[in-house]
């Protein structure tokens, strides 16, 4: 399994933008057959930091999840004009 993990700061004033984005998807990628998880969260503490997981079968699946045309529209040309910051990790799941 392939997994990311996404920090973001918000520009201020744009957080209820950035909720609806989130929103819009997370419907659209729950959708997609490689995509086994898709969890945006909002920070109790900073309200403008939101954390993203994310769980693919495989990497291919996280690839073509970024060219779907729900990620270009709420992603690429919604949510990443209104980030100040972005911090991405990647992981593969543990094989026993």
């Amino acid at each position: 399994m392939y997994c990311v993990a996404v920090t973001y700061v918000i520009q201020a004033g744009h957080e209820d933008s950035a909720i609806e984005f989130f929103k819009k998807l997370t419907s659209g990628t729950r959708t997609e057959a490689g995509n086994i998880m898709y969890v945006a969260h909002r920070s109790t503490t900073e309200p403008r930091q939101f954390f993203l997981y994310e769980q693919y079968v495989d990497e291919a699946a996280f690839q073509s999840h970024r060219l779907t045309p729900h990620f270009i529209e709420y992603a690429t040309n919604g949510l990443f004009k209104l980030i100040e910051s972005r911090v991405p990790a990647f992981y593969q799941t543990l094989q026993d």
